[in-house]
């Protein structure tokens, strides 16, 4: 794929997920494109697929650019976005000329993979969180998140969420959730978080200052709330995220579970960014734990991700003892809204 075909393709993703600027922005970006400068030779030495399915280069590029407006680098660039309103000339202009300016900045910034940690996401793990307690009877949860980047879900059990008439979380929870939701309401079974450790090849510090830019960086600019959200999280934010290889991670975290709690071990729009092997390698670790559960130590492995369906992302478990699959429902990428769906009990 190309790059022109892929900032096109992540574009139409961004008109979907309610970003008409990113929707506006990209196929400019296309169109501006420097050819043959540094910096399209900083793509084009990417390996594999370099669209919204792999390495997600469009979105490394436009969470750069806004960086720029950000941390006032471009104040150019910052004239045009939002809260401006500036025509499809003038852009392209302010792109071209960040593109040339701040290309140095641009290599450097889509070396790393994306970071986006979308707090919205922790609504449907909440809710799963619930229906594999009030399945195990086990209230007390040890939780191990995979491809965790700042950890800001790592912590949804200080959130709220409002499904409809119900709500869960604490009575004075540092943030609210309230996606559009449909199907039936969410169970309550009060659980307690013992402990919460996470993993990432490139973990961020919210913090830092400079991790803190990268975060917000991938937020789209026309979207003020995801902002607000994030920023509430950070603030709240005290979990840590260990630098290192998922499945390496894992098979060492698998090892030191505590005994009489349910191990809950997720994942949200991150399993697809594993190598094959690594995810082969990876299933079987929890497999041969969930082999070795018992009623008093169930394990869980709660999912929200990409399965070549649409709309959104698939959200199911697995549940040990017995191996029991289980399907939740759906849910918008953003955390936009949920279809819940659970199986019957």
């Amino acid at each position: 794929m190309t790059l022109n075909d892929a900032l096109l393709r992540q574009a139409q993703s961004c008109a979907a997920l309610d970003s008409p600027f990113m929707a506006r922005v990209l196929p400019i970006l296309a169109k501006v494109w420097p050819v043959g400068s540094a910096l399209d030779k900083a793509v084009a030495a990417f390996e594999g697929d370099i669209s919204p399915n792999g390495h997600s280069l469009p979105l490394r590029l436009a969470a750069g650019l806004h960086a720029l407006v950000l941390t006032g680098q471009d104040m150019e660039l910052a004239a045009v976005y939002p809260p401006n309103a500036v025509s499809d000339d003038r852009l392209g202009a302010a792109l071209t000329s960040a593109l040339a300016v701040h290309a140095a900045f641009l290599i450097d910034w889509i070396a790393s993979a994306p970071q986006t940690n979308e707090v919205r996401r922790s609504a449907v793990l909440i809710a799963g969180t619930h229906a594999l307690v009030q399945r195990t009877g086990v209230a007390q949860v040890h939780l191990s998140e995979l491809g965790a980047s700042a950890g800001l879900n790592l912590m949804f059990d200080q959130y709220a969420l409002v499904a409809g008439d119900t709500r869960l979380g604490p009575e004075h929870a540092a943030l609210s959730l309230d996606p559009d939701w449909t199907g039936p309401a969410p169970v309550n079974a009060p659980f307690e978080v013992t402990d919460r450790c996470g993993v990432d090849l490139n973990p961020l510090d919210p913090h830092n200052a400079e991790d803190a830019l990268r975060l917000r960086a991938y937020l789209w600019a026309d979207q003020a709330h995801r902002v607000a959200l994030t920023d509430a999280a950070i603030a709240l934010n005290s979990a840590t995220v260990d630098r290192g290889d998922a499945v390496d991670w894992l098979e060492q975290r698998l090892t030191g579970a505590p005994r009489g709690q349910m191990h809950l071990i997720y994942h949200t729009v991150a399993w697809q960014y594993f190598p094959p092997e690594r995810q082969a390698l990876g299933k079987a670790l929890i497999e041969a734990a969930g082999a070795r559960a018992t009623l008093d130590d169930p394990v869980a492995w709660l999912r929200m991700e990409a399965d070549g369906a649409t709309p959104g992302a698939s959200v199911t478990a697995r549940l040990w003892p017995g191996d029991h699959a289980l399907t939740f429902g759906r849910a918008d990428f953003h955390g936009r809204w949920v279809d819940w769906s659970p199986d019957p009990d």
